[in-house]
């Protein structure tokens, strides 16, 4: 497997980026539905907006498809009309790269599932940075603020982790992948790595 990004590679990234930014758009309906009920219950579906990063990652397992990935996700929600503006699109690259800098820890030899649950932490980490940045959460008291982060935390191992990694499990296991990379044992054995 050569590690440069080839054409298909950034092509099927941004299909895949595509994919997750109609989702990113129509997560937001979800996000603001249950802001009403406190708690910051919107705060932990909000580590959805970090799941092309990894699912690209895990398909294409390649060096800088998850920011890439997370980065065309951003443009495309950004394009469909995002209520956060163009501030979508600095998000996107911060929370690209912070989950692309968990990956190249590995080296990019590490699929399993440890690893990409510490990319959505990594991403979560990046869009908290982004809201200090923001002032969004600088003003919250400390029992406020860490329930927020633990809320976010949560989401973002539940959906860019733990749900990323097995819905790319699925995906193998029915060959859709083999179009853009030949599964093989090793890839298996990989992905039932805990």
């Amino acid at each position: 497997m050569t590690k440069g990004l080839k054409l298909t590679d950034i092509l099927v990234t941004i299909v895949i980026a595509i994919a997750f930014g109609i989702v990113y758009i129509l997560w937001g309906s979800v996000y603001y539905a249950v802001k009403p009920f406190g708690l910051h219950v919107d705060q932990f579906l909000y580590g959805m907006w970090f799941i092309a990063a990894t699912v690209a990652f895990l398909i294409i397992r390649k060096p800088g498809v998850a920011l890439l990935a997370e980065i065309a996700a951003a443009s495309g929600e950004f394009i469909l009309g995002s209520p956060w503006g163009l501030t979508v699109l600095l998000y996107g690259v911060v929370q690209g790269l912070f989950a692309e800098m968990i990956f190249a820890a590995f080296r990019y030899k590490r699929f399993n599932i440890s690893v990409v649950v510490l990319a959505a932490i990594g991403s979560c980490i990046g869009s908290i940075v982004m809201d200090f940045a923001y002032s969004e959460i600088g003003d919250l008291v400390a029992w406020n603020l860490t329930l927020f982060m633990i809320a976010r935390f949560l989401g973002s191992i539940l959906f860019a982790g733990v749900f990323a990694y097995y819905l790319v499990k699925v995906l193998e296991a029915t060959g859709v992948t083999n179009l853009v990379r030949p599964a093989s044992s090793k890839d298996y054995q990989a992905l039932d790595q805990k």
